[in-house]
């Protein structure tokens, strides 16, 4: 989206003029991973390149949303508009569902069909003993050829109940922040929408303090066959996910500082909030079938 014109018809639909940032975009991600691809096999410009490519594609996402902001509080998103972005960010919060469901159904398969299947459940016939003597099919597991060494897993009564509690919390405090905002209670609504990144800041801190434990004391790895990948996999997605959560919070709170919502006209405000709602579902389901099934 570029900057919007000095005139538009209010009651139509807005549709944004050409815009340079998708391009420029374009090109910062493809420096990105040109470093990135260097880097991974060791070559001396590579890291100097991926985070030439990072600092640009931040900073033209900072102009390319400025613009965006720019329009909306411009006037220039009516209720039609806000109805199209409503149902965007259904379909985008719909297809992150898929994301997370696609990675829940490989934990499912391995643990609860390919495991069993490799014991020799309903053949009569442990599978394990013509193909890898000495395997068992109990979880978790890292898989025939004990792929990795021994490992040991992160019990769900430290770590993840505490980061549980902090995500349970922080959806309270998002919903305080909005109903704040409806009530035109700016100060409690920066209050609580601050409290919001703070959790999320601290619920990132604990769960890198879990991976470095994880590697440091449990030999416990990507590498620690199909346990360690689903259980990176999962985890390390969801944290990607808060993060990017905890960005959006902390965008939506300079916006609040500013003034840029109203009791009736703040989407990009629930927009977060549906997001990190999510992101809290996931957590709960993550954490009963990874840490305490």
């Amino acid at each position: 989206m570029a900057q919007a014109p000095a005139t538009h018809d209010s009651d139509a639909y807005f549709v944004p003029h050409h815009s340079k940032w998708p391009l420029f975009a374009s090109m910062a991600l493809f420096v990105t991973m040109f470093g990135l691809a260097g880097w991974f096999n060791d070559s001396a410009w590579g890291r100097t390149t991926f985070f030439i490519g990072i600092a640009g594609l931040c900073l033209i996402l900072f102009k390319w949303f400025a613009d965006v902001i720019l329009e909306s509080v411009s006037g220039y998103y009516n209720k039609r508009v806000d109805g199209s972005f409503r149902m965007g960010m259904v379909w985008f919060i719909f297809s992150e569902i898929m994301f997370f469901g696609a990675f829940f159904g490989a934990l499912f398969y391995a643990r609860a069909l390919a495991l069993p299947w490799l014991g020799g459940e309903g053949s009569g016939v442990a599978t394990n003993e013509v193909l890898w003597g000495g395997f068992s099919a109990a979880w978790p597991s890292a898989g025939p050829g004990d792929v990795g060494g021994g490992f040991q897993t992160i019990p769900a009564w430290g770590l993840p109940l505490l980061n549980t509690l902090l995500l349970l919390t922080s959806g309270v405090t998002i919903t305080i922040a909005h109903h704040a905002l409806k009530a035109g209670r700016r100060v409690q609504l920066l209050w609580f929408l601050g409290l919001t990144v703070l959790l999320g800041c601290v619920f990132l801190f604990f769960q890198v303090e879990e991976y470095i434990h994880a590697y440091r004391d449990l030999n416990l790895t990507l590498g620690s066959g199909i346990y360690g990948s689903t259980f990176f996999m999962l985890t390390g997605f969801h944290g990607a996910h808060v993060t990017l959560g905890t960005i959006m919070l902390i965008v939506i709170w300079f916006r609040c500082l500013k003034g840029h919502f109203t009791r009736e006209n703040h989407f990009a405000f629930e927009a977060v909030a549906w997001y990190w709602h999510f992101v809290d579902v996931v957590w709960l389901i993550l954490f009963l079938f990874v840490y305490v099934v």
